[in-house]
């Protein structure tokens, strides 16, 4: 199943950094698809169904189960989860950014002593805290903007899985002498495939937004030393029109304004395709950064 294949894991409405851009041909869809452009009946009845289930689903929290079967994503080769865990198995105090659901906090075995986690999005608030709470850890509501609502050197870790934007000069600031920032990111033109499908070519710049060597250079330029960057190119496939309906209700900052009577001319043609062709296939970006706080 895909993860966020952009910035996340909040999933908030308002997050909007590292999204492709709103022009296209696709923007003023007309709604109605004509009951000709299927190649038969059932195709269109199948059409019709997988689209109303992934739009009527929810998409709250960042657990992305929905999708198992559906469609299929490379995790990279570094297993972000595992090495955060053994991270926070080494800490006093922890920070995870925009936690989303608290979904991969929770799945860590050992939490350290005093573990914070943020999010601004309030539906995954709510799930945060009843995951995170009987694990010992603090879920603040945060709207991801600086300052952090935390004082100077107070944790010797801060996480971020899929960050909407990383505060290079806040982390640096709450990080103790000698603490580390340890991320996974999304990278540049990831699952662009996707997003040129329904909103046309996108410019140079927009393309290359996120890139692994603009988080180097921020971090240095906020004082700290980055000892790791990796970066992986990584298949992704979407097996039905559903998958395709539901990541983008979910990753809202993909398509922005994408909803299915919007886009159901591209969503129907999608839909033949997939049906003519196979599974729609996409590459992700991601990368991975850790930077550390001189003593």
């Amino acid at each position: 199943m895909p993860e966020p294949s952009a910035p996340a894991p909040s999933g908030r409405p308002s997050g909007s950094a590292g999204s492709a851009g709103s022009s296209g041909p696709s923007g003023s869809a007309d709604s109605s698809v004509p009951s000709g452009s299927f190649a038969s009946t059932a195709s269109r009845d199948r059409f019709e169904a997988l689209v109303a289930e992934a739009d009527a689903v929810s998409v709250d929290g960042w657990d992305f189960s929905w999708l198992d079967g559906r469609a299929t994503e490379e995790r990279p080769s570094w297993g972000y989860a595992r090495a955060m865990a053994e991270r926070l198995g080494r800490a006093h105090a922890a920070l995870d950014l925009q936690t989303g659901g608290g979904e991969v906090l929770a799945a860590a075995p050992k939490l350290p002593p005093v573990t914070v986690a943020t999010e601004a999005w309030p539906p995954n608030v709510a799930r945060a805290t009843a995951l995170l709470h009987p694990l010992g850890a603090v879920v603040v509501a945060d709207a991801d903007e600086p300052p952090l609502p935390f004082g100077e050197a107070a944790f010797d870790l801060v996480v971020s899985r899929h960050p909407v934007t990383t505060w290079w000069e806040e982390i640096a600031r709450v990080l103790t002498p000698g603490g580390t920032y340890f991320s996974q990111q999304v990278g540049p033109a990831s699952v662009f495939e996707l997003v040129e499908y329904f909103l046309g070519p996108q410019p140079p710049e927009v393309r290359r937004g996120r890139h692994p060597e603009d988080a180097r250079a921020a971090a240095t330029a906020a004082g700290l030393d980055v000892v790791d960057l990796r970066s992986e190119t990584l298949r992704t496939e979407f097996r039905d029109i559903g998958a395709v309906v539901y990541f983008l209700r979910k990753v809202i900052w993909m398509v922005p304004g994408f909803t299915v009577e919007r886009y159901r001319p591209q969503l129907a043609a999608l839909h033949r395709q997939i049906e003519a062709e196979g599974p729609f296939q996409a590459r992700t970006a991601r990368f991975l950064i850790e930077a550390r706080k001189p003593r």
